[in-house]
């Protein structure tokens, strides 16, 4: 009888069996993450996302290519696919035309302002001043109160006689500012960057802590003063930033739908405050037109998209 022996493992070689353990476990760590308790705490707010934003924009998509209609609870109707014709009908109405030179005119005042504002003020209380957590809180209050509360202050300042018409005399507008066609959208536009200031404050003296003090020291040591340590130093160190601020006034204020709702009355005069969102109100639940409304919802969505790429190429690209 040959007696057959088995050469031992090389030195560092790990049993088969261990070496398919060893494979299970990386798999599952790519599939889960380094902490998988993670996914188990993040899993309610991603249901809740699931929920509230993904679905009822993929059901948006579908009804804007299907002829849709409210029906009666459990009734089942016939809802045919129409393909563009939806999209073919918004685009050819000069209403829903109107509304998005609307929201564009908002956004080339709002965001630029909301961007310069915010870090300007942030730069300011951020330094040592007396006041500073007065001065904060001040600031953010506006913007968690509701819309519905502030409207009547602005209302009373704006209106034919109201405190800016009388300070202004014979240099206010003829009509007032919130029935005049011209000026409709830009007081609305400075409502909101009036309302909303107070987060975008925060959020740049929160990357305002990141910056590196010895920076604005170099800076100074050149003979670089205020104002150009403010261009060269603290406007790059929060580039990430105003990369986000932007983002989210665009986001936002693509979304406007209370201001003009309750300042012009619903998009007055003659639809000159009218935004899409208050277009998709009207179409949709007023005249009973969803599928119409979803398609102006979905040409909302791609403007948004395309906006945000751009101004993440220009304000921040990859680095942001």
């Amino acid at each position: 009888m040959s007696l057959v022996t088995k050469a031992p493992p090389a030195a560092g070689s790990a049993p088969a069996g261990a070496r398919g353990g060893h494979q299970k476990g990386d798999r599952r760590r790519r599939a889960l993450g380094k902490n998988p308790i993670g996914l188990l705490l993040s899993a309610p707010y991603l249901i809740f996302v699931l929920a509230v934003f993904a679905w009822p924009l993929v059901f948006a998509v579908w009804m804007s290519f299907h002829e849709y209609f409210f029906a009666a609870p459990g009734a089942q109707v016939d809802r045919p696919f129409v393909g563009f014709d939806n999209f073919r009908e918004v685009l050819g109405d000069p209403d829903v035309i109107r509304s998005f030179g609307n929201v564009g005119i908002f956004l080339i005042i709002n965001v630029p302002l909301t961007v310069v504002l915010s870090l300007v003020l942030a730069s300011a209380l951020n330094k040592a001043v007396r006041f500073r957590t007065f001065l904060r809180v001040g600031y953010f209050v506006p913007y968690i109160t509701a819309s519905v509360a502030v409207v009547g202050v602005w209302l009373f300042l704006f209106s034919g006689a109201g405190l800016v018409n009388q300070i202004l005399g014979p240099l206010a507008p003829e009509p007032s500012w919130l029935i005049n066609s011209q000026w409709a959208m830009p007081t609305i536009a400075l409502f909101v960057t009036w309302k909303q200031l107070g987060f975008f404050i925060l959020l740049y003296l929160a990357a305002l802590q990141n910056v590196s003090q010895e920076l604005y020291e170099a800076a100074a040591t050149d003979g670089a003063g205020k104002v150009q340590s403010f261009f060269s130093v603290t406007i790059p160190g929060v580039r990430p930033a105003t990369v986000l601020v932007l983002l989210l006034s665009t986001v936002t204020g693509a979304n406007l739908f209370t201001e003009p709702y309750l300042l012009t009355g619903g998009g007055g005069p003659n639809g000159a405050s009218t935004s899409p969102v208050l277009l998709m109100y009207q179409r949709g639940i007023e005249q009973g037109s969803p599928d119409v409304a979803a398609a102006i919802g979905v040409l909302l969505v791609i403007g948004v998209l395309i906006i945000a790429f751009i101004q993440r190429q220009v304000a921040g690209g990859d680095e942001s």
